[in-house]
């Protein structure tokens, strides 16, 4: 009989494992991660809000589930996310990468090294007004 006690418990404790290692790998405003795992689809990004440490090399797994091209934008510091270029005419964008309709990727970059907070878009026409933004908390 003990047996069956543990196959009872067994989906339970898988689901409470994924759960766990979902919630570690969100990187949504807490603790600074080293891995940004993101999907992509219409409007959104999957998480839309990062914490990276400065300065770091993050990887970036962006993964679009969409039916469109998607870009994961990061603009640079102080920018809004309806600027390309800034007022002396220099282009807004820090890093960026696109991935194509169902199509997963897999980046590195290195983090600014300047603290605060970074505007993400997608700068496909219409996206960004539709809500396709985020937030890249460097700390």
């Amino acid at each position: 009989m003990p047996t069956k006690k543990c196959f009872t418990l067994l989906p339970f404790i898988l689901v409470l494992i994924g759960s766990l290692l979902l919630t570690a790998c969100g990187g949504g405003g807490g603790e600074p991660i080293t891995t940004i795992d993101v999907d992509m689809t219409e409007h959104t990004f999957t998480p839309n809000e990062f914490t990276v440490p400065s300065g770091a090399e993050i990887t970036i797994n962006l993964n679009n589930i969409g039916k469109q091209p998607h870009e994961f934008k990061i603009l640079v510091l102080g920018a809004k996310a309806d600027e390309s270029v800034d007022k002396n005419g220099n282009s807004t964008r820090y890093w960026s990468n696109v991935a194509m309709a169902g199509e997963y990727k897999s980046f590195s970059f290195t983090a600014p090294s300047e603290p605060g907070r970074y505007v993400i878009v997608c700068s496909a026409p219409g996206h960004a007004q539709a809500g396709m933004v985020g937030t890249l908390w460097v700390k």
